[in-house]
């Protein structure tokens, strides 16, 4: 993997012991980038050649938030007797470590800090996000044993389709991931992951915990979340992007629950943005602190308060899809983790193998009132690779942490088959294909959907006035409102239109019949045959309500 040289400046790491890290972390919040040496006219000084190119697919300008944190700045800091951890350029700062208030009296009298915030560890409020993880790395029953191909993990890629994605040679190729948790022991020996490391597929690692150079310690969360994606061992198990690529960053500090980590998290998506990577897949989520009044309580869930949430929109507004896990903590009002209130992210509610919503998965809807979970996919009994082979090589868990990788590694089906869809055309297609697209609630989402639905959605380009045909239907995709016209030069056409297995649903020579009818017709993909004296016309339309 090509290094490049910004990211010697992006993510400085000190290398300290585990006792030290979980206290005396702070938080310093920056007033500007002023005087930056950075500039947007430049970025390949701070952007890889894959990140750029995905900017100009999906006609992304380069911004403000593109601009590394001044180097100056950190320079400043580290003076003043701190040890840099993880500077974030989104959210214009960097975490320290420090044990003295001298250093951090010192970095508050700096000119352009606006805030210091102190987020020490301990060990009470860790309990919760243990009991979450640990029950999810039990097994919840007999491990399935091999049925075909997809071995144990048949169910789960089946109810997505995303096997028929594989049939049409939409498996992952050339799509890269980056999975960010909590560690990913195991990983270098796993059988299911042999085939991704063999063929280059592992593109990298990163801890922004430690700072050490490797991330296969402390948990083996990670690899079971990674190996519902990545995994190809026919007949015992292969996931859902098979042949996609994969970075793995270690964002999560199983040793305390600290709002740094969301931090963390933010510095690990920006990463990922640098180097191009187009899916972050996330199984974490954030609640409650050590230190109480950081917690997140409901107004905090609005979309753009939380740090990780603001993380997780402005990578969706760089063209990274971000999927993250609803949270295990049942039903309620709004039980979710952070980030999963995000606008722009794809939050994952999880199901049993009968598609039936599972009792602990987390609940919306969000403090501005929008439905969460977005989509659902199979987390109760999913299929997947233990860290601890030797003696349990597989078995099924139960968690949200699992149905969200199963999906993102459907989703980079979806991405290699339409690498020009926007993040917002992708998300939209997710819901309307879902199973509960037409009666969408807090505790299923849209259901569970259906990709290769979501495909055909995706086939649709929008049709303006410009475009040559008898009939224009805009905007299309359409989340209502359509507006249909003849064309210049027909007085009169007959139009019928179709649902998904054929039926008719109105024929019609009025174009003011045939927008009310497309109008007041539920979330799908309809087709319209148009025909006129002077030849014919079919249009896909897609409505996503």
């Amino acid at each position: 993997m090509k290094k490049l040289s910004f990211l010697l400046i992006l993510f400085v790491t000190a290398f300290f012991a585990q006792a030290q890290i979980a206290s005396n972390i702070y938080w310093v919040q920056f007033t500007d980038k002023a005087n930056s040496p950075y500039s947007i006219d430049n970025p390949e000084e701070f952007l890889s050649q894959r990140a750029l190119e995905r900017r100009a697919r999906l006609n992304i300008e380069i911004d403000e938030y593109d601009i590394p944190v001044n180097p100056q700045y950190l320079q400043a800091v580290a003076d003043c007797g701190a040890q840099l951890l993880n500077p974030s350029k989104w959210l214009n700062g960097v975490s320290v470590y420090t044990t003295s208030q001298s250093v951090v009296d010192a970095i508050n009298a700096l000119e352009f800090v606006e805030v210091v915030r102190n987020c020490p560890n301990y060990p009470e409020a860790q309990r919760d996000k243990e009991i979450w993880m640990e029950n999810e790395l039990k097994a919840s029953g007999n491990p399935v044993m091999s049925r075909g191909y997809y071995g144990g993990a048949e169910t789960q890629v089946y109810q997505l389709r995303v096997n028929e994605l594989h049939d049409m040679g939409y498996d992952g190729t050339g799509v890269h991931i980056a999975v960010l948790d909590g560690g990913f022991v195991g990983t270098p020996d796993h059988v299911c992951f042999d085939a991704m490391r063999n063929e280059g597929r592992l593109l990298g690692v990163r801890d922004f915990v430690y700072g050490s150079e490797t991330v296969y310690s402390q948990s083996t969360h990670g690899t079971s979340c990674l190996s519902t994606m990545a995994a190809y061992d026919p007949n015992n198990m292969v996931g859902t992007a098979p042949k996609a690529s994969y970075y793995l960053f270690h964002t999560e500090d199983g040793n305390g629950e600290n709002i740094v980590e969301e931090y963390n998290w933010v510095s690990g998506a920006e990463l990922a943005d640098s180097l191009g990577v187009d899916i972050c897949s996330t199984s974490l989520g954030y609640i409650d602190f050590d230190m109480p009044q950081w917690d997140h309580h409901f107004p905090d869930y609005d979309g753009h308060t939380a740090p990780m949430t603001i993380g997780a929109e402005i990578a969706a507004s760089r063209g990274i899809i971000c999927t993250n896990s609803a949270g295990n903590e049942g039903g309620g009002t709004c039980t979710l983790g952070i980030p999963a209130d995000a606008e722009h992210i794809i939050t994952v509610g999880a199901v049993d193998d009968q598609g039936d919503r599972a009792s602990f998965s987390s609940v919306g809807p969000t403090y501005d009132g929008r439905i969460k979970p977005d989509v659902m996919a199979m987390g109760q009994g999913t299929y997947v690779a233990s860290g601890y082979s030797g003696w349990m090589p597989y078995y099924n868990g139960d968690g949200t942490s699992f149905s969200n990788p199963v999906l993102a590694g459907a989703v980079a089906c979806l991405r290699q088959a339409r690498p020009n869809a926007s993040v917002q055309e992708i998300c939209d297609a997710l819901r309307a294909a879902g199973n509960n697209a037409n009666n969408p609630n807090n505790y299923n989402g849209y259901g569970i959907p259906d990709f290769v639905a979501a495909l055909g959605m995706l086939d649709v380009a929008e049709v303006s006035a410009d475009d040559n045909g008898i009939v224009s239907v805009f905007p299309n995709p359409s989340k209502g409102n359509v507006n249909v016209t003849l064309k210049d030069g027909y007085d009169r056409a007959n139009m019928t239109v179709y649902d998904n297995i054929g039926r008719i649903i109105i024929n019609t020579v009025n174009t003011n019949e045939l927008e009310a009818a497309l109008n007041n017709l539920s979330s799908g993909v309809y087709t319209v045959n148009v025909v006129s004296e002077n030849g014919s016309q079919t249009i896909k339309v897609v409505l996503t309500k």
